[in-house]
């Protein structure tokens, strides 16, 4: 395990922010974790944990041991007719993890194609797209304490996964260091298509009965055409989460704002963030080396050069502003480092 010094961020996070680590490890297996935890206490600076780089925002240099998890390794734990078992590395690429999922008719995560990052971030963040969460086919994951190093099992009902949430963002924040998930997936899956645009996309595909791999191929296409890639525009995808407001806050903005689009829920209703920039007018809007992306104003981008902190201003402008004009905090769902 070989730890290196000032190590520069850029290739490691999907903003594109050149940003440097005091230290810098990569722990392909668990002992390496371990290992780099221990070593960190022996140089006096705190561990950060760095999976995909698609969910964070540089607007400094970290001093810490940035710790990139890199463990690998997809098994089949068990399985009946119904459904299987699969543990996996929390450093597999969680679109290729997918993808694998795909290829071996493993249904319950086709609607989560494309999403950057890697698998042990993903429990952290109750990842979702087009209608499915991954508190839907969680199992259970496997976690190391950052202090006394024990390893702790966690199933569902102790994760407290909400909407892009769950206890390792709240409670246990900086508590535990995720090494392994395991997902419990379909062989006879049910199909999400009444979620944004994949009932009209496949139609457009030709496709009436579709399978999950068609599934995921309408997925990948929307996804495709929304959103910047982010090796060519620096970005981290939707850069606020979907708020929810009261019913009786939503049926006095449908009186001022008749198009608003919006989605029941139990605790109100769920309004597009997207929609909210549009309309305060800031899709498409550049500021020297970064802006608001001209397909999808959910997604802020970095053109290259831009810095964290200018992002992070950006984001707060169009909080006000959308507060200003609709009465609605919108809440990011990228971290800011």
């Amino acid at each position: 395990m070989n730890i290196q010094e000032n190590i520069s961020l850029l290739p490691y996070n999907t903003f594109g922010i050149d940003k440097k680590a005091r230290f810098f490890v990569q722990a392909k297996t668990e002992e390496n974790v371990k290992s780099a935890v221990q070593r960190s206490k022996a140089l006096n600076v705190p561990v950060f944990i760095l999976g995909g780089g698609s969910n964070i925002l540089l607007t400094k240099d970290i001093e810490a041991l940035v710790l990139k998890i890199e463990i690998e390794g997809i098994r089949v734990i068990s399985e009946n007719n119904e459904e299987i078992l699969v543990e996996v590395g929390a450093g597999e690429n969680w679109h290729q993890f997918v993808l694998y999922c795909i290829e071996n008719n493993w249904g319950g995560v086709e609607n989560l194609s494309l999403i950057p990052g890697t698998v042990g971030a993903s429990p952290m963040q109750n990842i979702g797209a087009y209608g499915v969460e991954l508190k839907e086919v969680f199992h259970q994951l496997k976690a190391i304490h950052r202090e006394t190093l024990e390893e702790k099992i966690f199933d569902w009902n102790t994760c407290h996964f909400g909407y892009r949430e769950s206890v390792f963002k709240n409670e246990l924040k900086d508590q535990y260091i995720i090494v392994k998930v395991v997902f419990r997936l379909s062989k006879k899956p049910v199909l999400h298509t009444e979620y944004g645009a994949i009932k009209q996309t496949l139609e457009d595909m030709g496709i009436s009965s579709p399978n999950i791999k068609n599934i995921s191929d309408a997925v990948i296409h929307i996804r495709q055409t929304k959103l910047p890639d982010p090796k060519m525009i620096g970005n981290a995808g939707s850069f606020f989460k979907n708020p929810t407001i009261s019913k009786n806050q939503f049926a006095a903005l449908k009186e001022a704002y008749p198009d608003i689009p919006s989605f029941p829920m139990d605790e109100g209703v769920k309004i597009p963030a997207a929609w909210l920039i549009e309309k305060t007018g800031w899709k498409g809007k550049t500021f020297g080396k970064i802006g608001v992306h001209k397909n999808q104003p959910l997604v802020l981008v970095n053109y290259g050069g831009g810095d964290g902190a200018e992002i992070r201003e950006l984001s707060k402008k169009i909080q006000d502003s959308v507060k200003q004009q609709f009465g609605i905090l919108l809440h990011p769902e990228v971290n800011f480092i």
